[in-house]
C-alpha cells in the first residue's frame, strides 16, 4: 500500500500546490503560471522535496495527454470567429509562415548561442514555435488589451499548439530514425492536420446535434457528455494517426462554438473550471521534475539563445506576417513582445527527453532544461511586464471608444448625441418603434430590436466599444441585458440603472457592471424634465484648491435631486459615471442641471426649446467654501461647511 499511497499523497499536494497558486496569483493580479512554476520547483526533489513526480511512471504520459487535449478543447470553445474573421490572414500566416520562422530562427540560435548540435537545435526550435493558451488567456484577461490584438494572440495560441506539437514529433522522428527528408516531413505534417481536422470537424458537429436534440439531458450531464466526447475523438484521431489528437480537439471546439448549443455559457464556464484544474496541475508536476541542476549547467549560452528568440526571432515573425494586417506599429509591437511559452511545450519537452535517454542520444536533459528555461524567461519577463507595455502603448481595451446604449429615451438620446459629438460610434437599442423614429430624426444609429439578440450587438459593433449603457424603464431588465453583455462581449465598462439592492431579485456581478449615473437616479423624472424644457447641459472641472469642497458641493446637489451627473472626461477619454465614481483633480463633468424657469419662458414667449447646449453655470460653479485659508481654519477647528442646497424638485 505504500506506493499508491505515496501517489494519493502527490496527487493532492498537487492540487494544493496548484490552487494556491491560482489564488495568490488572482490576488496579486499577476500571471497564474508564475506562481505555478515557483510552486512546483520549490516542492520538487530539488529544493523541499515534497513533490516526486517520477512516482507516476507513464501515468504522467498519460495525464499530460488528456489534460492537454483538454485545454485544447476549452482553447477552441473559446475562439470568437467574427474577430477571427477580421485577421484571418494574420493568423494564418504566424501558423504557417511564423511556424517556419521560428523554426528556423530558433535552430540557428540554439546552434550559434547555445552551441547546441544542428539536430537537437531544431528540436528545440521546434519545441518552443508555440505561444501556449494556457498562458496567454489568463494573461490577456488581466491585462485587457485592445480586442484586435487579444484575438490574434489567443487564435495563435490556440491554433499554433496542434501544429507544433505534430512538427515536433516529425522532428523527433528524424533524429530517432535518420530520414531527413523535407517532402516526406511535410506530408506528414499535413495528413495528420487533415486526419485531426476531420475527426474535429465530425466530432464537434455530432456534439452540437447531440445538444440541441437531448432535451431529457440536464445540464450537468450535457457537460461530462462533451467531455467524454472530446477525449473520444482525440483517442479516435489517435488511433488512426498518432499525434493527429490534438487538432482533433481544438477544431471539434471551434466547430461546437459555430453550432450556438442552447446554455453554451454554462457549457464554456464548466469547461474552463476543468481547465484551472488541468493547468494547476500539470505545471506543477512538470515544474517539480525539472533539474535544477540541468538549468544551471546550459551556461550563457542557452541565456542568450532564449533572449534572441524573444527579441529577434519574434519580432522578424510577427512583422513579417502582420505586413498587411491593419494593425499599427503598437499593437504590432505588442503582440512583438508577448509570446510565453506554456504547457504543451513543457509536457511534449518531458516525453522527448525521456524518449532520447531511452535511445542513447545525448541532449535530452538539456533540452528539456533549456524548454524550461524558455518557459520561465517569457512567462516572468513578458508577463509580468505586458500590462505596462500595453500601458505604455496606449492598447489597453479601457481606451476603447463609443458606446452602445439600450433604451431610446430622451436622457440616452442626450447621452448619444454628446458621445457621438466627440466623434465616438454610438448604437442605440430598443424594441419600441417611435422611440426608434424619434432617435434617428436626432440623427442617431438605431436598431429597431432586442438586446438580447447577440446578432443585434454584434451589428452595433459592441465588440469594438468601450461602453455598453442598459438604461429602459425596467431596472431587472436591464440588470440582464447587462449581465449578458458582460459574459458574452466583456466591454470595458458595463453600466444599467437598477435599484439600490439588486442582490434582493437579481443576482448581479458587480465587479463586472457598474450603476450608472448616481444610486437613487429616478430615470422617468429626468426624462419628463428633458421633454418639459426643465433642465439645462452643464460642464465643470474639478480643480486641485478646494477639492473636496467642490466635492461636497456636487454631491449636495446630487442629494437634493438638483444635479444628475452624466459623463465625465478623463485624460481624454469621456466615460458614463457610475455611481461609485471616484472623483480626481482635473476631471471634466458633464451634468444636466434641474431649472424650471426655460419651461416657464417657454410658455410665456410661446418658443421652442432649443437645443441644449454645454455651458459653465453659477449654481455648480460658485462653492460655498472656496477658500484655502477657509479649509485649513475649519480642518483646525473641525468645523463642517453648509451648503448651499436647492430646493429639491416635486417628484412626480
Amino acid at each position: 500500500m505504500e506506493i499508491p499511497f505515496n501517489i494519493t499523497q502527490l496527487m493532492v499536494m498537487t492540487v494544493i500546490c496548484g490552487i494556491s497558486a491560482q489564488v495568490i496569483a488572482a490576488y496579486l493580479k499577476v500571471p497564474a503560471i508564475v506562481f505555478l512554476l515557483l510552486f512546483g520547483i520549490l516542492a520538487g526533489p530539488d529544493c523541499l522535496g515534497v513533490l516526486h513526480p517520477n512516482l507516476l511512471g507513464s501515468g504522467l504520459e498519460v495525464m499530460v495527454s488528456l489534460c492537454v487535449a483538454l485545454i485544447l478543447f476549452e482553447g477552441g470553445l473559446n475562439l470568437e470567429l467574427r474577430d477571427l474573421g477580421k485577421l484571418s490572414g494574420s493568423i494564418r500566416n504566424l501558423v504557417t509562415v511564423g511556424t517556419l520562422i521560428t523554426l528556423i530562427g530558433g535552430g540557428m540560435a540554439a546552434h550559434w548561442l547555445g552551441e547546441f548540435p544542428w539536430p537537437i537545435a531544431f528540436l528545440y526550435a521546434s519545441l518552443v514555435v508555440v505561444t501556449g493558451p494556457t498562458v496567454i488567456g489568463p494573461l490577456l484577461k488581466q491585462v485587457s488589451v485592445d480586442k484586435k490584438v487579444a484575438a490574434l494572440l489567443e487564435a495563435e495560441g490556440v491554433l499554433i499548439d496542434p501544429v507544433g506539437a505534430i512538427l515536433a514529433v516529425l522532428v523527433l522522428n528524424i533524429i530517432l530514425n535518420g530520414n531527413a527528408d523535407l517532402l516526406v516531413l511535410f506530408r506528414d505534417l499535413i495528413v495528420r492536420l487533415f486526419v485531426g481536422a476531420l475527426v474535429g470537424v465530425a466530432g464537434g458537429w455530432l456534439l452540437g446535434f447531440i445538444l440541441k436534440r437531448s432535451q431529457f439531458l440536464s445540464e450537468d450531464l450535457k457537460n461530462l457528455v462533451v467531455l467524454a466526447g472530446l477525449w473520444g475523438f482525440f483517442g479516435l484521431a489517435e488511433e488512426i494517426r498518432s499525434e493527429s489528437g490534438l487538432m482533433a480537439t481544438v477544431v471539434s471546439g471551434i466547430v461546437l462554438r459555430a453550432a450556438a448549443v442552447p446554455e453554451e455559457r454554462l457549457l464554456r464556464r464548466f469547461k474552463g473550471q476543468l481547465t484551472v484544474l488541468a493547468i494547476s496541475m500539470l505545471f506543477v508536476l512538470l515544474a517539480a521534475d525539472l533539474s535544477l541542476a540541468s538549468v544551471v549547467a546550459l551556461g550563457w549560452g542557452s541565456l542568450f539563445t532564449v533572449l534572441a528568440l524573444m527579441w529577434v526571432v519574434r519580432p522578424i515573425n510577427v512583422w513579417l506576417c502582420t505586413w498587411n494586417s491593419g494593425l499599427n506599429w503598437r499593437q504590432k509591437l505588442f503582440v512583438c513582445w508577448v509570446a510565453p511559452r506554456g504547457i504543451v511545450s513543457a509536457s511534449i519537452a518531458s516525453l522527448f527527453a525521456i524518449l532520447l535517454t531511452q535511445r542513447g542520444i545525448n541532449g535530452g536533459d538539456s533540452i528539456k532544461a533549456l524548454v524550461f528555461l524558455t518557459i520561465i524567461m517569457t512567462v516572468f519577463v513578458q508577463g509580468l511586464t505586458a500590462g505596462r507595455m500595453a500601458q505604455l502603448l496606449g492598447i489597453t481595451s479601457k481606451s476603447a471608444t463609443g458606446a452602445a446604449i439600450v433604451g431610446s429615451n430622451p436622457l440616452s438620446r442626450l447621452i448619444a448625441r454628446l458621445f457621438q459629438e466627440r466623434g465616438e460610434s454610438v448604437a442605440i437599442i430598443d424594441t419600441n418603434p417611435e422611440a426608434c423614429a424619434q432617435a434617428e430624426r436626432e440623427g442617431l444609429r438605431v436598431f429597431l430590436s432586442s438586446a438580447l439578440d447577440h446578432s443585434v450587438l454584434e451589428e452595433a459593433g459592441l465588440d469594438s466599444m468601450g461602453t455598453f449603457l442598459a438604461m429602459t424603464n425596467n431596472g431587472e431588465v436591464n440588470l440582464v441585458l447587462a449581465q449578458r453583455a458582460a459574459e458574452e462581449f466583456a466591454p470595458p465598462r458595463v453600466l444599467a440603472i437598477f435599484p439600490k439592492d439588486p442582490q434582493a431579485n437579481t443576482p448581479v456581478n458587480q465587479s463586472k457592471i457598474n450603476q450608472a449615473f448616481v444610486s437613487d437616479l429616478s430615470l422617468k423624472d429626468w426624462n419628463e424634465y428633458l421633454i418639459d424644457g426643465e433642465v439645462k447641459l452643464g460642464e465643470t472641472e474639478l480643480k486641485t484648491e478646494g477639492l473636496q469642497f467642490q466635492i461636497a458641493h456636487l454631491q449636495a446637489l446630487v442629494k437634493a435631486g438638483e444635479l444628475a451627473p452624466l459623463l465625465v472626461e478623463r485624460q481624454g477619454y469621456l466615460q458614463v459615471v457610475s455611481a461609485t465614481q471616484i472623483w480626481q483633480a482635473g476631471d471634466r463633468i458633464i451634468y444636466l442641471l434641474y431649472d424650471p424657469t426655460p419651461k416657464l419662458l417657454k410658455r410665456l414667449s410661446g418658443a421652442s426649446q432649443s437645443r441644449l447646449t454645454l455651458e459653465k453655470h453659477q449654481v455648480v460653479e460658485e462653492v460655498p467654501i472656496p477658500s484655502p485659508v477657509l479649509e485649513e481654519v475649519l480642518e483646525s477647528a473641525k468645523i463642517v461647511p453648509e451648503d448651499e442646497i436647492l430646493q429639491p424638485p416635486v417628484s412626480r
